[in-house]
């Protein structure tokens, strides 16, 4: 076993790939026929500068590192700029190496396509030595070569367990380079700190842009970091037009203070104004079995207090409190050649992410790790994914379970069957975990009507045949309520069933003689009771969505892409305006039908806790309707609308009724939610909160 370690430094006279002659190249290292690193992306530069660093283990030193270099495009497929391989027996053990590679294409072998440098070393691995594992996309991990170690290592935690938040509000650009023929841009601005990235709104036609965003990064590093930040022009049916960038070094900014930012574009015209503020770190932890919070009186009876009603108005943002006990799983799927496996857990809620120690050559891994984390939105969904360890080769899927905060049963040991990545059917094996979630109800009610916290670490949309059926199929199922109801309404007006008809004509008219506004929201809030009286007599009217269920099931699609297609050129550039297109409908088709969907699973009593907080709202509404005049009501919106601005020039835009929709669960959603039933074998005996399992 031999380790190798390589800086990725710099490249050379690149090919442009580009219509601007340029390239936005990135580089790929493969071993074995499986990617083992991928380098971040240098806009806009046939010289990139890159030093990377990273930690590859080598099986077998005669098995050359091949090195493919592309160049980013914002559409269906990378250019493939050119590959070469490094010859791994030729290196001297223990001795940095430079090496100059060139650069080829096999199919014009005779094309000089420019040069990559690196930095190499080879060593023996040591058995205890800590070393990198690599993951792709998402995030990389560490972890210590110890088999079944309950101890996470230093280098483990300082890779997850951030040190502090950064928080970012973009709030305006101003005289941004016109990249369109009107003399104007549809501008948007990315950001990235590490693995995090972050993407605004499109704002068109404009030079000056309003965004007014607000979002948060995580601090992993106790310097700081550098947030890399690029504005693009959004262009339908091409590529979009690059119009800067610049960089916001957090070292040199004070903590605990809001920094107001005119940042200055290089490589382009104009600046942007933004507010950045270095907080300390949010309660996010990991311990073993032995070291519970609240299984100690006096720490639970603080965490009790901080999150008690007395307390409602203090620090807003901090909703809850939540403690995931991962225990241990059973009957894994084996990935390895050798019928086992090398589990670990990764455990996420919202953009926190954390991980547990790996369990080598186990099928039924213990792991008896306690997690904790800030609750900031009492409707988000805690995931836990399991993983198998394949050394420094990107770790196999194993399966994985999406459980809603307001679902969690506290201080139950529970088996939860674990699922496939689309949430849709199950998978080999159970993990057991024992969940509490403390949250001021007064608290997450507030936080309901602000903006949902948007996930930085996802996957980009890609074209998808089955998708795109998937969101026309569920637009037209809501669609087809409206149509029915117009049918049902019509039906009365032509009298088929004269004393449906006559109720109606009566009801009509009783309606609109007595009609007051505050009859809107009371029939609203009638409709919500009338469902729940049927949900608690026992004939819920709710029905499992198995329509959904199905097509989710058809939609199951391979994530890794093949690197071949990359290489061939021709007819899918073509296809590159229909693909955005394409993309852009389906997303608008799952948008509305998630939109129609929300509504519908409202009044369903989908969420209990949405439900009753719509309770809340309607009576409210009710009251202040009936005793105050509509006109009182208009005027104190209206002088509310126009004064917003004066009284806070960074307030941020938001609607409070469509935040409250956003935490519905879609009809997709409550499929991916769904607790699937256990097979017999594995039913799980339910213990107490002091069984430790």
């Amino acid at each position: 076993m031999y380790q190798l370690d390589i800086t990725l430094r710099r490249g050379q006279n690149l090919a442009a790939r580009d219509r601007g002659g340029t390239s936005d190249p990135y580089v790929k290292f493969k071993l074995g026929g499986k990617e083992v690193f991928r380098s971040k992306t240098i806009h806009k530069n046939l010289n990139p500068v890159w030093e990377e660093k990273t930690c590859i283990l080598i099986d077998n030193p005669r098995e050359p590192l091949y090195i493919k270099v592309f160049d980013y495009d914002f559409g269906l497929q990378d250019d493939f700029i050119g590959s070469a391989f490094l010859n791994l027996a030729s290196l001297e053990l223990n001795r940095q190496t430079d090496v100059t590679l060139s650069l080829k294409d096999p199919h014009y072998p005779d094309h000089d396509l420019g040069n990559i440098l690196l930095s190499v070393l080879l060593a023996p691995r040591e058995e205890q030595r800590e070393v990198t594992m690599l993951m792709r996309k998402s995030w990389k991990r560490s972890s210590k070569f110890q088999t079944q170690s309950l101890r996470l290592s230093d280098l483990h935690r300082k890779s997850q367990l951030w040190r502090g938040i950064v928080s970012i509000t973009l709030i305006e650009g101003r005289e941004l380079k016109a990249m369109d023929a009107n003399g104007l841009s549809d501008p948007y601005v990315k950001f990235r700190l590490g693995h995090q990235k972050y993407k605004s709104k499109i704002m068109p036609k404009t030079l000056n842009p309003q965004w007014r965003e607000q979002f948060d990064f995580h601090l992993y590093e106790e310097r700081g970091g550098i947030i890399d930040i690029t504005v693009w022009d959004k262009d339908a049916g091409k590529k979009d037009d690059f119009i800067g960038r610049c960089q916001v070094d957090l070292s040199t900014l004070s903590k605990e203070q809001t920094h107001k930012l005119e940042m200055p574009l290089e490589e382009g015209e104009g600046c942007l104004v933004l507010l950045v503020t270095l907080t300390a770190s949010a309660a996010v932890t990991i311990s073993d079995l032995s070291v519970n919070s609240l299984e100690d009186p006096k720490e639970r009876e603080e965490i009790l207090k901080r999150y008690s009603p007395m307390r409602m108005f203090h620090n807003m943002k901090d909703v809850g409190f939540l403690q995931v006990k991962v225990i241990r799983a059973e009957a894994l799927m084996a990935a390895d050649v050798t019928g086992k496996s090398d589990p670990f857990c990764v455990v996420e809620l919202n953009n926190d992410r954390l991980l547990t120690h790996t369990v080598y050559k186990n099928l039924n891994p213990e792991w008896n790790k306690i997690f904790t984390f800030n609750v900031k939105d009492i409707h988000s969904v805690l995931e836990v994914t399991v993983y198998d360890e394949d050394r420094d080769r990107s770790a196999d899927f194993l399966g994985k379970v999406a459980i809603p905060l307001l679902s969690i049963q506290n201080g139950e040991q529970k088996a939860y069957v674990l699922k496939n990545k689309q949430l849709t059917g199950p998978t080999k094996g159970v993990i057991y975990l024992e969940i509490d979630v403390i949250f001021n109800a007064v608290k997450a009610s507030v936080r309901t009507l602000m903006p949902k916290e948007q996930k930085y670490i996802e996957e980009e949309n890609r074209l998808s045949k089955q998708l795109l059926l998937r969101n026309f199929i569920r637009m037209k199922r809501c669609v087809m309520v409206l149509i029915n109801a117009a049918y049902y309404i019509n039906s009365c007006f032509d009298w088929d069933s004269p004393p449906r008809s006559l109720a109606a004509f009566l009801l009509f008219l009783f309606v609109v003689w007595n009609f007051e506004l505050y009859m809107i929201p009371l029939a609203l809030l009638l409709l919500l009771a009338w469902n729940y009286f049927l949900i608690i007599s026992g004939k819920d009217n709710r029905q499992h969505d198995t329509v959904v269920e199905d097509m989710l099931e058809d939609e199951e699609e391979e994530d890794d892409r093949d690197d071949k297609d990359s290489e061939k050129k021709g007819f899918m550039d073509k296809l590159y305006a229909i693909q955005e297109v394409c993309v852009s409908v389906q997303n608008i088709l799952d948008e509305v039908a998630s939109f129609g969907e929300r509504i519908k699973n409202t009044f369903n009593w989908t969420v209990p806790f949405l439900s009753w907080l719509a309770i809340v709202a309607l009576c409210v509404f009710t009251v202040i309707l009936y005793f105050i005049p509509l006109r009182y009501i208009v005027l104190v919106w209206g002088i509310n609308k126009f004064t917003k601005k004066l009284r806070s020039p960074y307030a941020i835009d938001n609607n409070e009724l469509l935040d409250f929709l956003s935490r519905v669960p879609s009809d997709v959603q409550v499929v991916q939610y769904h607790e699937l039933k256990q097979d017999p074998s594995h039913s799980p005996s339910k213990r107490k909160k002091n069984n430790p399992g």
